[in-house]
This record gives C-alpha cells, sequence and structure tokens, in this order.
C-alpha cells in the first residue's frame, strides 16, 4: 500500500465533493420524506464515470478498483449525501458489475456491462429469504431445468432496488440442500429479467432510506433461458462470496463517511452554539465522546483501504472485509450517536439532518452481513472454534 497523494484518488475525491455539495443534506431529506428514487443523483455518478469504475475500459469503465471505490463512496457519504453515497453504487457498479464482470460469458459482458458504465441499466441483487437470514446455504428459492430454461420458484426479501431494477442476479438451488454433500454445493447464480409478469415486487416500509424501495419478491414458474446463468451451474457459492466482499467494504466506507459527516456537522454546531458563556465545544464532555469516534473511524478506514487493496491485488480478503465491515460500523454509529447528543434536543430535529443520518447508519448493523456474523468469521480466524 502507498499512502502518497495519488492524483486519481484525489480526482475521485474531488469529484466526489462536488457531487455532494450539488446533492447535500436538504435534498436527501426532501428524497427522504417522498418517497422518491434520486435519478437525477444517479444520472450524475454515471457522468462522473463511478458507476463503471470497476470495469474494463472495453465496456465502457473506468479500470479502477476498491480502493477507488470505497474513496468515492466514502467521500459522497461523507459530504452530504449520507448513505446514498454507498447505496446508490454498492449493488449494480459494485455486486452486479464484479460478478458478470469476473464470471460472465462474453455474451452477458458484452449486453450488461456498458449498461451498467453507463448508468443505464440498474440491478438488484436477490440474496436473502425470510426462511434463511443470514444462512445464505439454506435459500429455499429453486431453479429447475426444463429444456434450454430454468424454472424459478421462492419468495426473497429485502431486495432493493427490486421495484424499478432492469434485471436482478438471483441466488437459487438448482440441487437441494439434503441432496449436496456440501451445503456450498448446489448454488447457482441466474441473471433475471424483472419485467416478467410471473415476478411480483411488493415494498416493504422501513425505517429509513426511503430514497430506494427494499421489497418481498415473489417468483412464480419464472421461465429463465439456460445462457443467464452466471457461472457454473451448482458452483455459484464461490461467485457470490467474491462478490460479497466489495460489498462489505462499500459498506465499511458508508459506516465511515456517514460517521464524518455527523461530526463535520456537529463541530459546526458545537462552535456556534454557547452555553455558559462559550461555545459548547470547549467543554469536553462534548468534545472528547466525538473526537474518540472520529479516531476509531480513522483507524477503521485504513482496515478498509488494505482490505480493499488485497481484493484488488486479487489476494484472500475475507478476514480484512469483515473486520474493516464490522469495525467502521461501530466507530461510525459511536460518531453519529455522540453527534446527535452535541445537538441536545435540536438532535432530534429533522431540520438539523442527523436524526436521518442516525437511521441510516444503524442499517449498517444488520447489513450485508450482521455484525454478530463479521465477527463470528473474525473469531474463528484468530483460533477460536467455529459457532456455525
Amino acid at each position: 500500500m502507498n499512502f502518497s497523494d495519488d492524483p486519481t484518488h484525489s480526482l475521485i475525491r474531488s469529484t466526489a465533493r462536488e457531487i455532494a455539495e450539488e446533492y447535500g443534506p436538504a435534498y436527501w431529506r426532501e428524497k427522504e420524506e417522498n418517497g422518491e428514487f434520486a435519478q437525477d443523483y444517479w444520472d450524475e455518478l454515471a457522468a462522473a464515470d463511478f458507476h463503471g469504475l470497476l470495469l474494463p475500459e472495453e465496456y465502457g469503465g473506468a479500470e479502477m478498483g476498491m480502493q477507488e471505490m470505497g474513496i468515492a463512496m466514502e467521500t459522497l457519504c461523507a459530504e452530504g449525501c449520507g448513505m446514498a453515497g454507498t447505496w446508490y453504487l454498492v449493488l449494480t457498479a459494485g455486486m452486479a458489475a464484479v460478478g458478470i464482470k469476473e464470471y460472465g460469458t462474453e455474451q452477458q459482458k458484452e449486453t450488461y456491462l456498458p449498461d451498467i458504465a453507463a448508468g443505464k441499466r440498474n440491478f438488484s441483487i436477490g440474496i436473502t429469504e425470510a426462511g434463511a437470514g443470514t444462512n445464505t446455504l439454506n435459500v429455499a428459492t429453486t431453479a429447475e431445468k426444463d429444456g434450454d430454461e430454468y424454472v424459478l420458484n421462492g419468495e426473497k426479501a429485502w431486495i432493493t432496488f427490486s421495484d424499478r431494477a432492469e434485471n436482478m442476479i438471483i441466488v437459487t438451488r438448482t440441487t437441494p440442500r439434503n441432496e449436496v454433500e456440501k451445503g456450498t454445493d448446489g448454488i447457482s447464480l441466474l441473471i433475471i429479467d424483472m419485467d416478467d409478469p410471473n415476478i411480483e415486487v411488493s415494498p416493504i416500509p422501513k425505517h429509513a432510506i426511503n430514497y430506494s424501495k427494499s421489497c418481498e419478491v415473489f417468483l412464480e414458474d419464472v421461465r429463465v433461458p439456460e445462457e443467464n446463468l452466471l457461472g457454473e451451474e451448482g458452483d455459484g457459492w464461490w461467485a457470490l462470496v467474491d462478490m460479497l466482499n466489495p460489498e462489505r467494504i462499500g459498506f465499511a466506507a458508508a459506516g465511515t463517511g456517514i460517521g464524518k459527516l455527523a461530526v463535520d456537522t456537529a463541530v459546526d454546531y458545537a462552535n456556534e452554539r454557547e452555553v455558559f458563556g462559550a461555545p459548547i465545544g470547549t467543554h469536553q464532555g462534548v468534545s472528547f465522546p466525538i473526537t474518540r469516534a472520529y479516531a476509531k473511524m480513522e483507524t477503521a478506514a485504513l482496515m478498509r483501504q488494505k482490505a480493499a487493496w488485497l481484493y484488488d491485488q486479487g489476494k484472500e480478503c475475507g478476514y480484512e472485509t469483515n473486520v474493516a465491515k464490522a469495525t467502521a460500523v461501530e466507530a461510525g454509529i459511536e460518531a453519529v450517536k455522540q453527534s446527535m447528543q452535541a445537538f441536545g434536543g435540536w438532535g432530534y430535529a429533522k431540520e438539523y439532518d442527523v436524526e436521518r443520518w442516525w437511521r441510516e447508519v444503524n442499517l449498517t448493523r444488520l447489513a450485508p452481513v450482521t455484525q454478530q456474523m463479521a465477527y463470528n468469521h473474525i473469531s474463528q480466524q484468530i483460533g477460536f472454534p467455529g459457532s456455525y
């Protein structure tokens, strides 16, 4: 890793900062309250080539890596976009782009990657199911072969963008779990068209991030041509794992990015608000809790950079992505909590936005992997016996 001032990284930061200044807290407050998708922001990310950061130039991409994507996400979050800095990039420009780039056929790459890079195609990722939860090996959605097609049946939950995405990469079982020796066998990934009439999408009312919908998805006899298989049949688990590491890096960037946004806002307020004849920021009871959380965020950001560097080098990085995600989330949550406290009662008011960032950052405890499961993975890596 090189900590010198890389010109490309500086350019990404400055571009992300300019976007975030245009689409700042007031913009997202309105989108959140109205439950509106931010199409103009999505298009602005495309104009900046952020949707194609991870894609080869031959498909219209910038041919960069997760180091650059992490910088873009954290800067967007920190400079005013909050969770939207990661949210609008992590699924299509992150997971779908990586999955198709690494495991897609040439036809799939030519069909989907240029549109992803141009911001003309939105993907959802169909992993979670109510009956499986964190244990993805227990997915019950099936894909049975019928001639040159797969027939899909099942239900998914909490599938973001599924109400508007053109496509979904869906995790299915092509072989039932009770018929395979290892739970990781028999899982396959398929690219499906979301305009199929046999797909029903139902948005879930939720606590925050209402500038995109997260939905239940019901599939009944959905026919998918065999050329839409992503990777090898029955071997989709390992492709999925490669897609999950960028997601965890992205949520680590969200944790520190949202935390830094809240801290910057609280610092400004603490320098202006006076109590007992002095700015409240002069009181260590206000400044120290925020400062401690900020120091932890800085440390977590370094682990995110290491995880991203390892990923870009094609090296094993599961341990590092889990450490980055777990520590960034805890530090970010503490930073937003203490920043909200600095505002006193006004921290509860929508006009200062910190209450919205509190709602947003708390999602990172639960997704894309719960803190408990991240720590399960870390504990096994340092020598504890497995719990699952």
